[in-house]
């Protein structure tokens, strides 16, 4: 393609900076959202009534102060359809029930594969699940002269942590400073700080209170470093990383369940040793690939149900990191999934926006106090999509499956 353009010879302009063009009038940000500056923004876009009528309608507009918070120059919202499943019975350390659990995706068959995941699931007694850590870290760095420096510094961070666990709380009422770890390479010193967020998922909670602790190094520290930053790229924010992998930043789940041999035959319409003998294929190409982990597509569930419920969806990048298990007992399959990096909260961010509270309010998980019960059925949520993918290609049914569901009609 690029060679055909090429070809025509007016590539190089078409490539290259046009300055003597007039940029269009600039939209400034609005922070504050009403239905008085969506009308205002949308009279600057060159758009038809169908287009202002689909995004702009009257209830979204209706409603645009409650969603002034979560973004600037607001004018209108898109509907993502919804699908709900259940009931998943989760047998959880926080999250003990029945659950009905809302899905918003445009992927014809994935609300398809989740149900029935968690139909056989809940036929076989349930998913065991616990929350087994729980930390959010934000890493930020301090470029020295050389190593002396460094270690110097390090020793007086080591000297006064109890000092920048005073200053990080005092930014949050619900916020704890659990850990501060130094990593050092050279002349750069990035201090792991891991905190605990309550019922919030906590990412702005963290970078403020890590704010703090920069802010007293910068005054009180004897040694100054040239360089420091909020976050040294090192904390795994929004991407996959090992540091997640291991140490975990989020809400640590480990989520499990036993499906009868009987079961799996009249309800997966799969042989056992089929499933086993997929599960070797797939842990092979996980390790043939360099996967962080391995799993069949926890990010499919997670995107779901992260927008439904108003999560942040960018985490789905680290909280999709993961060890899905197969194990061929004497009665039957046994299945787990462990997620270190789930980060998901029950109150903050999107979750106050009027379709998500509903979606959270639909499993009896909305407000303070229901985080962890959140994290264990989101995980649970994850084990029923790879037990049904798994038997779907193990039977040789998943092409099947797609092209009854998923295909344009």
């Amino acid at each position: 393609m690029l060679r055909a353009k090429a070809a025509t010879g007016d590539l190089g302009a078409r490539l290259g900076a046009q300055p003597q063009r007039q940029l269009p009038q600039r939209l400034r940000a609005r922070q504050h959202s009403t239905p008085k500056t969506a009308e205002d923004i949308w009279q600057h876009l060159d758009a038809d009534a169908e287009v202002r009528g689909e995004l702009g309608d009257p209830l979204s507009l209706s409603r645009a102060e409650a969603y002034g918070y979560n973004i600037e120059n607001f004018v209108g919202t898109v509907k993502v359809p919804v699908g709900v499943i259940g009931p998943l019975r989760v047998n959880g350390i926080n999250a003990h029930g029945d659950f009905f659990i809302p899905l918003a995706t445009t992927e014809a068959a994935l609300v398809a594969s989740y149900g029935r995941g968690a139909d056989i699931a809940s036929m076989a007694g349930g998913i065991s699940a616990g929350m087994i850590g729980e930390g959010v870290l934000r890493t930020p760095a301090f470029v020295f002269s050389g190593l002396l420096e460094s270690g110097l510094f390090i020793d007086w961070v080591a000297r006064h942590a109890e000092t920048l666990k005073t200053v990080a709380e005092s930014t949050t009422r619900y916020g704890k400073l659990q850990s501060i770890e130094p990593f050092m390479d050279s002349d750069t010193v990035f201090l792991i700080c891991r905190y605990s967020t309550g019922d919030a998922a906590g990412q702005n909670m963290v970078t403020v209170a890590t704010e703090a602790i920069c802010a007293h190094i910068a005054e009180h520290a004897p040694v100054k470093p040239r360089y420091a930053f909020i976050e040294g790229n090192f904390s795994g924010d929004k991407k996959a990383s090992y540091l997640g992998m291991h140490m975990g930043r989020g809400r640590k789940v480990t989520a499990s369940v036993e499906l009868p041999y009987p079961l799996i035959e009249r309800v997966l319409h799969v042989a056992p040793d089929a499933l086993a003998a997929y599960g070797r294929v797939a842990a092979l190409g996980a390790v043939l690939s360099g996967q962080l982990g391995s799993q069949a597509h926890y990010a499919n569930g997670l995107a779901a149900f992260y927008i439904a419920t108003g999560q942040d969806a960018a985490c789905v990048s680290e909280s999709s990191v993961g060890f899905t298990r197969m194990e061929a007992r004497t009665n039957g399959v046994f299945f787990s999934v462990t997620m270190p990096n789930i980060l998901v909260g029950s109150v903050g961010g999107g979750t106050g926006l009027p379709s998500q509270a509903a979606a959270l309010r639909l499993m009896g998980l909305a407000g303070p106090g229901n985080a962890a019960a959140l994290a264990e059925v989101t995980a649970a949520l994850c084990l029923c999509g790879e037990i049904s993918i798994i038997a779907a290609i193990a039977a040789g049914h998943f092409t099947r499956a797609h092209a009854k569901l998923a295909r344009h009609r």
